[in-house]
Parts: structure tokens; C-alpha cells; sequence
């Protein structure tokens, strides 16, 4: 089972920058497209972004295209997220899981804590 730890978030005004980390189980991590996902209050948790397990192909959400780029640096476990020209809607917990296409992986029920990213007017 991967285990995930999300980090660098915080509080931002808007168009500011914020980089994300996820920290994940290595032998899992390296063979393993991951992607970010976000929950905002009263909301359902919603796609971000995605990178397959060798960082060739990314996918990203309409509403963060442009804005946000995902990475990965297997040799460190880590997969990233650079938030940039950030909004308000932006807010919400972030989380990290394995996947690809816009969902977490079938069956998957290891989320970590999250990150919480709050961005002010």
C-alpha cells in the first residue's frame, strides 16, 4: 500500500505562488502515475492534475490550465505541484493519490491528511 504525505501548503493573496509536495512510498511511487486532487468545504473532492509514472504525459483540469504544473522526481519519491496565479476558487485541501485520467486508482483508500491552500482576496 502507498502511503502519501502532502505538504507546502498555506496562505496566499491572490495571484501569488505556492508549491505542493508529495512525498510517497518508493518502490510504489516509481511504477506509478500519480495526480493531485482538491476538496474544497461542502464540496466533492475534484481533479487537479496528472503525471504518468515516467513524467512523459500530464493532464490538468480546465480550471487550472496555464496556472499549475505537475512534476515528479522519482529518485526522491516526490511528486510536485507549482500553483501559480492563484484565485480564490483555488482554495481547498489538496491531496496526492496514484492515478491517471482524472481519477484515483480503482480501489484505492490510502489518502493522506492533505495540504490546505488558502487564497485571499
Amino acid at each position: 500500500q502507498v502511503q502519501l504525505v502532502e505538504s507546502g501548503g498555506g496562505l496566499v493573496q491572490a495571484g501569488g505562488s505556492l508549491r505542493l509536495s508529495c512525498a510517497a512510498s518508493g518502490r510504489t511511487f516509481s511504477s506509478t502515475a500519480m495526480g493531485w486532487f482538491r476538496q474544497a468545504p461542502g464540496k466533492e473532492r475534484e481533479f487537479v492534475a496528472s503525471i504518468s509514472w515516467s513524467g512523459g504525459r500530464t493532464d490538468y483540469a480546465d480550471s487550472v490550465k496555464g496556472r499549475f504544473t505537475i512534476s515528479r522526481d522519482n529518485a526522491k519519491n516526490t511528486v510536485y505541484l507549482q500553483m501559480n496565479s492563484l484565485k480564490p476558487e483555488d482554495t481547498a485541501v489538496y491531496y496526492c493519490a496514484p492515478g491517471f485520467g482524472g481519477l484515483p486508482q480503482r480501489g484505492f483508500d490510502s489518502w493522506g491528511q492533505g495540504t490546505q491552500v488558502t487564497v485571499s482576496s
